[in-house]
């Protein structure tokens, strides 16, 4: 079968598996869901051997270290994707709840009702624990979903979705609910996003190149987790080792996420004393520090001078912008100027100033004195998530189960007529 046959089939099958997949009952697609957890882990052997394989292709291809992070699965790994799977079956179902009712004068009820969106098609890039997040997340509201990962996952990819089809056939779930594209081709990116006859929405997260050919192709609906250039400003009245431990956090833990700042902004009246620690710390991460010409000056040659490149570029590995600022204004001119509308901090002992921050900064999430690493489904207690939405209708944020549900009006009557 010729790749546009292949995808074709994708669609038609998941058309079909939705209406079936859509009224069954929270209890049956909970059941689904720890059977998946359960097939996952009882394909451990299979799934990290496929890992590892793929991991070794990303070594010879020289893959940055944080790809190599994003890609690879160890048995913790794998116990946290069955957990996230587990977590997801626990939480409520929105699917089937009252948005809101009401009774109009003629004696009308209608109600708002939160329903399943149909097929959702996902398109990602490295990180195999998406292929579990997407597929229960789906599940959990009652979606079919089409997957599409990247080439540099693929065995990882095919592994994992093969045990989370098991799973939801052995209790009854229609098992092309579930279905992974195995074919590495690019094409298929394109072929996806025409194919609004089967598929009702199409999630993007990736790479600019991925998300602009989605977004360039698509006729349906698209929901970008786009580039995450997040930014931390360290404020006259910060405390600055709070600052020091929250940008260690959000830079060095797992530099290659979309969550991590690849920006520092620092008042002017803090810049002495803040960039020591700062550098001192950074460079006992292994952080390279690219800085404006008032960083440099304080810190010496050892940090590189920026670019204008460089406040809008996401690194996604241990390299940093720092920027000294005059004022919150400037920050805040800054960071809708260079940022992405993801994740972005402030630290601050002045609620004033901190609630300016979070009123103002225009981003998905705002945070005042936490680390951006806290952007993510799990931690929202979510479960899981379909990505970081830094779109603003629909989903905005981690997209998780209530974003994948649309509404219907369901209008009860005895007779009424309008005439």
């Amino acid at each position: 079968m010729d790749l546009a046959a292949a995808i074709l089939d994708h669609g038609r099958r998941a058309r079909a598996a939705a209406p079936a997949l859509a009224p069954l009952s929270t209890a049956q697609k909970n059941a689904g869901l720890l059977a998946m957890a359960d097939a996952l882990l009882a394909d451990r052997a299979a799934v990290l051997e496929a890992n590892a394989a793929d991991v070794e292709d990303a070594r010879t291809r020289e893959l940055s270290g944080a790809m190599l992070d994003r890609l690879r699965l160890d048995e913790a790994r794998l116990g946290v994707m069955a957990e996230g799977i587990r977590a997801v079956a626990a939480l409520d179902d929105p699917v089937g709840g009252s948005l809101r009712e009401w009774t109009r004068p003629n004696g009308l009820k209608i109600n708002k009702v939160r329903v399943p969106i149909g097929v959702v098609g996902i398109i990602y890039e490295s990180r195999p624990n998406v292929t579990s997040d997407a597929a229960v997340l789906c599940t959990k509201t009652g979606n079919a979903t089409i997957l599409r990962g990247g080439s540099e996952a693929l065995r990882s990819n095919l592994a994992i979705a093969g045990a989370l089809r098991a799973g939801a056939a052995a209790t009854g779930l229609p098992a092309d609910c579930i279905q992974l594209i195995g074919q590495a081709d690019r094409e298929a990116v394109r072929l996806l996003a025409e194919m609004d006859r089967y598929i009702d929405l199409i999630v993007p997260r990736g790479g600019t190149a991925l998300i602009e050919t989605v977004v360039r192709h698509a006729r349906m609906p698209v929901i970008k987790h786009y580039h995450g250039l997040c930014i931390l400003y360290v404020d006259r009245a910060a405390d600055l080792a709070m600052a020091v431990d929250i940008a260690v956090d959000a830079k060095c833990r797992r530099p290659g996420v979309c969550n991590a700042i690849e920006t520092v902004l620092v008042h002017r009246a803090v810049a002495p004393e803040f960039l020591g620690r700062l550098a001192e710390a950074m460079e006992a991460q292994g952080v390279g520090l690219r800085g404006d010409a008032e960083v440099r000056a304080r810190l010496g040659e050892g940090v590189i001078l920026a670019t204008e490149a460089d406040w809008s570029t996401e690194f996604l590995d241990l390299k940093l912008a720092v920027k000294v600022v005059g004022d919150l204004d400037e920050a805040v001119a800054h960071i809708e100027h260079y940022g992405s509308h993801h994740s972005d901090s402030i630290v601050t002992a002045d609620p004033a100033r901190a609630e300016r921050f979070l009123h103002e900064v225009d981003s998905a999430t705002v945070y005042w004195n936490a680390s951006t690493r806290f952007t993510d489904g799990g931690e929202f207690g979510f479960g899981a998530e379909i990505g970081i939405s830094t779109d603003k209708l629909h989903a905005r944020g981690p997209m998780a189960l209530e974003e994948l549900t649309t509404y219907k009006y369901v209008i009860r009557g005895t007779g009424q007529v309008r005439g």
